[in-house]
Formats: C-alpha cells, structure tokens, sequence
C-alpha cells in the first residue's frame, strides 16, 4: 500500500503526474474489469467512514480504506446536493447545469405544474399500482451514462441498476440500462415498463418468496456495547421523529407484513440487506461479470438517508446504521470474491449526498443554525412585493432550489423584471436563514458577477436556463430549510456536510491502494471508469480523471 499525501497542492505538475499514472496503469491492466460494482450509500458523509474507523470490519468500508484507493478530499460541486442531482452526476460526469436534474422535483416553468425528476405517466411499475408523480423512467435525463457509453460500443454488456428509491435506480441506469426499483407497498423489487414488459424470471422468482417478510419482528439492536457509541448522540433526543430508540422492532403492533411495514424496512439496516440480496440475485441472474464483455452493477442503499432524517448524522442509529452497513458490504464483497474473483472486477463507493448536524444539535453547540420554513418564507416574499408593485403573487412558486417568478403578470403589467429581482433579493436577504440569492439576470450573464462570489461557482453548476427558477437560494451554515416540521435533520445545501462525500476504489489489478488527498469530484468517476473500460467518457461529461496509481 503507498499514501499519496499533499496537504497543500498548489503544483498542478502533481496532478499532472499522476493523471498520467492513472493513464498509464489502465493501458497496462492486462484486460478491462469483467464487472464494475458501483455503490451508492445514499446520505453518507465522509466524515462518517473515517470518524468509525476503528470500529468498522476488515472487509467492509475498511477494504477500501486498507486495500483500495480512497480520497480524502471528495466532493460534489453543486449546490443543490439532494439525492436526484447527485445520482445523475455521478456516471454522467456532468452537474445539474448539463443533465437537467436540478432537483428532486420541480415547477415546469411553462405550465407551473409540479414535475418529478424521474417522473414519466407514460410507464408504469411492473405488477404495481403507479402514482402520477412516481419515478419510471429517465425522460428527464438529459445526457449519457458511462453505461450508456458502453452499451452502445457492444450491446452484450449489461447495465442493472438497483436502489430503494426510483432516483437512486434510474439516473445509473441511464437511457439504455434497466432500473429495479423497491415497491414499498409489497416489499417487492420491480421495473418499469420503460425498460421491458415482463420481468425475467431471476426477478419473479427473487419476488415470490417475499423475502422482505422475514425480517418481520426482527429487533434491530445496537451492534456493539454502549461505551462504543460514546461518540455520537444517545436516543430519544427530542427533535428526533417518532421512534428514536434502539433496539427497535420491525413490525411492531402489527400482526402480519403489509404496507407500513415495507414501507419502514428501508429505514433500517435490513432494507439494505434485502437490496444487496436483490443485487445477488441480479449478479446470477444476468450472469454479470461472467463473459469478456465488461457489465454494471450499480446499487444505491437507500437506509442511510431515511435514518438520517428521521435522527441525524449524529445518533446513535446513525452510527450503529453505519456498523451494520459496513458487515453488510463485508459479506457482499466476500461473496463477489467467490463468484467472480477478487481481481476481476472494480469496486466503486460514493454517496448522493453528505447531511447537515440537526439544527437543535448545532445550537447546543453555540452556532448559528435554526429551521427556514419554505411556505412562510414565500408567503412573506409576496406580500413584500406586493407592497412594491401593487401586484399578488408575484412570486409564482418554490422550484427544486429557488424561486420561480411569474412571467406573465410581469409581462402584463409592464413591471421591470430586473426590478422585481433586485425587491425579491432584497426580501429573501433578511430572512434569518439566508446566505445569498442569485438571480436570473446574474446567471444568464457570465460577467455579471465577480468570479470570486461565494458560491457562485456551485449555484452556476446547479442552474439549468430552461428548469431552474430565477431566484437561486443559498442558505446560511447550519440552517435548514423545511416545508413542514417533520425530520430532525436534512441535506441540499452548498456547505461541507453536504457535499462532502466518500469515493472509494477497490481493484487491485488497476491501480495502487492508498490515500489520496488531492481535491477531486464525483463527476471525475465517470470517465475514469470509462478509461479502465477502454470506451468514451459520457459525451457531457466534465469531470477529469481521478489520480490514481498504476499497480506495482
């Protein structure tokens, strides 16, 4: 193992030097990878993987740690960081300003209807009840995956994406690979008619066992003793959601699984256990990784962002969630190992998204921080420009990040619109969470601002001209921005917490294990997969190679 350390980095003949190592150990692989693994813990900060080192397995996070390639300085450069834009950056190489995903969901700026990032009415869920706003396909995707790259190079390879939630499942898969999604309302795994008409029969045979059904009244209870959780918060604390305790038992009061029950499953460590089971049966199958035409598998583990929310990153279910999912990964990669072999395929880990410290939790520590509720804040900002211009509702509505304006009474009425910017700016500025708000005017203008704005740059990389609104909002550190009370702690922000994320490479046979701790991207994964499999990068694609190693 080498630890590649450069605590200051201003040489870019460093990155230079080993952006060419990592050319040169993918030439000199003796043959592409027969499988990428691609992982997602959804709502992982990096802080957490390396703040419970010593606690963790050998053969879990710490494979990575002890015997693969790990960044210590990971990030995403956005600013909306929620779970759509960060699965769509993440095998397209490209931020929200190029995929179009500039969020969970969105105002369609024409129509004013609420639309969903992977909303499509024209699919439906296999075998399943579809709601109108449910995620079933990538319509919305506007560029290519790596998987899609490859597909077209040989239609033989497979894509499979698999994730809890349909926007963890979708974006991986790209145009041409196939989604498996998790039906909370049956605690089965099911596609969409995007992709085919009928599931394989690998898939039918996974679903008719109910396998989610066995986990029904299993306790989840800490998975070390008491004095090891010394670190993170003790239960119960009282901005936690309902449930805040360990040991806890699924199914509770209820006298047979049904819908409550799949639905609470993924918020525990034995959601993720039933989705990597679900990966295993893919991994048979599919055959993945068992021909010379190279395949993807990628995984996103929904549990660590629903648990997250509900108790923050700084419970004790948190961490204890984050001890399970690490023997989890230890036994999914020991049976990776007997399937395929250790030296046939890459593993890769990063995550959507990091968390926010709950809000009461960074007050008791002195900061600023406090809650910013959304309908109130818009409630004041119409009233606010009503009182300037005379005219209701102004502002048309809350869209992905910001504030959608309303075009056509501006236009009506005559009303200057940088006017009605520059009162909405000066509004939104005093309310007590805010940090800045970027304009329409501002964006479409790359001169207008000073390059060295804060957050300019990330708020840039999220703004997409035909989706995004007009006002961007950047909140304060530590401020949290709610519709409704309801989660003890969230994410979405342009701060560290959030966009500071794990990636971790395990693949001996193509690069040198170690730390590394240049500044690189989640969208620097893209093409440097694309490299070790020998195709294009995504055509959209604005990452760099990530600098890794060759192998000794």
């Amino acid at each position: 193992m080498i630890s590649i350390l450069f605590k200051r980095w201003p040489s870019f003949l460093i990155a230079a030097a080993l952006l060419a190592g990592c050319a040169t150990a993918v030439q000199a692989a003796a043959s592409r990878p027969a499988l990428i693994v691609f992982l997602t813990v959804d709502g992982l900060p990096q802080s957490q993987v390396v703040d419970y080192r010593d606690q963790l397995a050998p053969g879990g996070f710490r494979r990575f740690l002890e015997r693969g390639a790990w960044f210590s300085d990971a990030r995403y450069g956005h600013a909306s960081t929620v779970t759509a834009t960060g699965h769509a950056a993440m095998l397209t190489g490209a931020y929200p300003h190029r995929t179009g995903i500039i969020g969970n969901y969105w105002l369609d700026r024409l129509t004013g209807e609420l639309e969903y990032c992977m909303g499509d009415t024209a699919h439906t869920y296999i075998g399943h009840n579809t709601q109108k706003l449910a995620g079933t396909s990538p319509k919305n995707l506007m560029v290519e995956t790596v998987g899609d790259v490859l597909r077209r190079a040989d239609a033989r390879a497979r894509v499979i994406a698999i994730s809890g939630k349909d926007r963890g499942a979708i974006p991986p898969a790209g145009k041409t690979g196939t989604a498996y999604v998790y039906q909370a309302s049956s605690g089965h795994f099911a596609s969409t008619t995007y992709y085919m008409k009928k599931h394989p029969p690998w898939v039918a045979a996974f679903n008719a066992v109910n396998p989610a059904d066995r986990y029904f009244k299993t306790s989840w209870a800490p998975l070390l003793p008491e004095a090891a959780y010394a670190r993170s918060l003790p239960d119960g604390q009282v901005w936690y959601a309902a449930g805040g305790y360990l040991p806890k038992v699924l199914g509770e009061g209820q006298e047979k699984p049904g819908a409550m029950f799949y639905s609470a499953l993924m918020a525990s460590p034995y959601g993720d256990a039933l989705t990597l089971d679900f990966a295993r049966a893919a991994i048979a199958g599919e055959a993945l990784g068992q021909d010379d035409v190279p395949d993807i598998l990628s995984i996103s583990l929904s549990g660590h962002d629903y648990i997250n929310h509900a108790y923050g990153p700084e419970s004790r279910l948190s961490h204890d969630h984050v001890l399970h999912l690490d023997r989890l990964l230890q036994a999914f990669f020991r049976d990776l190992d007997r399937r395929l072999g250790r030296d046939r395929y890459i593993a890769v880990l990063t995550a959507d998204h990091g968390f926010m410290p709950a809000p009461e939790y960074s007050k008791s520590l002195g900061r600023d921080a406090g809650r910013q509720n959304i309908p109130q804040m818009m409630a004041r900002l119409n009233a606010g420009l009503t009182a300037k211009f005379g005219e209701a509702k102004l502002a048309s509505g809350w869209s992905a990040s910001g504030v959608l304006l309303n075009d056509g009474v501006i236009r009506q009425k005559g009303l200057a619109r940088r006017a009605v910017e520059q009162e909405a700016q000066s509004i939104l500025l005093a309310e007590p969470g805010i940090a800045a708000i970027f304009a329409r005017s501002d964006l479409e203008n790359p001169g207008a601002l000073p390059a060295d704005t804060p957050f300019l740059h990330q708020v840039r990389k999220t703004w997409h001209r035909e989706r995004s609104g007009d006002l961007e909002v950047v909140l304060k550190a530590n401020w949290l921005l709610e519709w409704s009370r309801g989660n003890a702690s969230t994410h979405g922000s342009a701060h560290a917490y959030d966009y500071h994320v794990p990636i971790l490479l395990y693949g001996p046979r193509w690069f040198r294990a170690g730390r590394i701790d240049l500044t690189v991207e989640v969208v620097d994964i893209a093409p440097t997969l694309a490299r070790l499999l020998r195709i294009a990068a995504p055509s959209a694609s604005e990452g760099k190679l990530l600098p890794l190693a060759p192998p000794r």
